[in-house]
């Protein structure tokens, strides 16, 4: 059975902390959508496959760094986004769009969850490239 898109996922912690991620064509491959339906005051993340790798290798080094600290990682392109460590006083990582005025925290308990979604979204978010280079061609 084939994926249907967009590919939507809401990934809960123990605690009822919720973080949605999506992924979904875009014209210039894929596009994923991540956010906090039940923090409404937290923002919404939009990345392409390249934002949501560099997302990937941040929790995955984030987890690798706490209790301590870590630079700061910024991408530019279609979707300008900054990533940063919170180390305390819970741990999460900061997705500041650059653009947005909220930005997204992940706390540390959703960070495995996300990361093996990340997996997942990445692989589609590649095909979904994939597919769209065929399709100029």
């Amino acid at each position: 059975m084939a994926t249907n898109f967009p590919r939507i996922r809401e990934i809960a912690d123990p605690y009822g902390e919720v973080v949605r991620i999506s992924v979904e064509p875009h014209p210039g491959g894929a596009l994923i959508l991540i956010d906090r339906p039940n923090a409404p005051q937290s923002g919404q993340v939009m990345l392409d496959a390249y934002g949501a790798d560099i997302l990937l290798g941040y929790i995955m080094s984030a987890r690798l760094a706490v209790p301590g600290t870590m630079p700061e990682e910024e991408i530019g392109g279609a979707f300008p986004t900054r990533f940063q460590l919170e180390p305390e006083p819970e741990a999460a990582v900061i997705i500041d769009q650059l653009n947005a005025e909220e930005p997204l925290r992940i706390v540390l308990a959703l960070w495995d969850r996300v990361y093996a979604e990340l997996c997942i979204v990445c692989a589609h978010a590649r095909e979904l490239g994939r597919g769209r280079q065929s399709y100029l061609h």
